[in-house]
């Protein structure tokens, strides 16, 4: 189980963009990897193949590996790790481990 979902605000721990901090656009749970909105920037060159439509180089995001990011929590301002919560009418929340808030 991912622990961390879609539009979640992330913190990456290593890499070329450690301590930068992104919204998650997409999970690829099957390859335990996520895909942070300006995180991991790779240029790509694109040919034209219609006449509307220019080549060149561009630079897109590729997916980073779930054990890279940690979710920020707002009220601590840092990377933290998330618990589960089960309310009494048997839903689960996510909550901050450091300060109980849920996230």
């Amino acid at each position: 189980m991912l622990r961390i979902k879609k539009n979640d605000i992330v913190m990456v721990t290593s890499g070329k963009d450690k301590g930068k901090t992104g919204k998650i656009v997409r999970v690829f749970a099957q390859e335990c990897r996520v895909l942070v909105e300006g995180i991991n920037l790779v240029k790509k060159h694109v040919r034209r193949t219609r006449e509307d439509q220019k080549g060149g180089v561009i630079q897109i995001e590729r997916p980073i590996s779930v054990s890279n990011v940690m979710p920020f929590c707002k009220n601590c301002n840092r990377p933290v790790r998330i618990g589960v919560n089960i309310n009494k009418d048997t839903t689960k929340s996510r909550i901050c481990r450091r300060c109980k808030q849920n996230i």
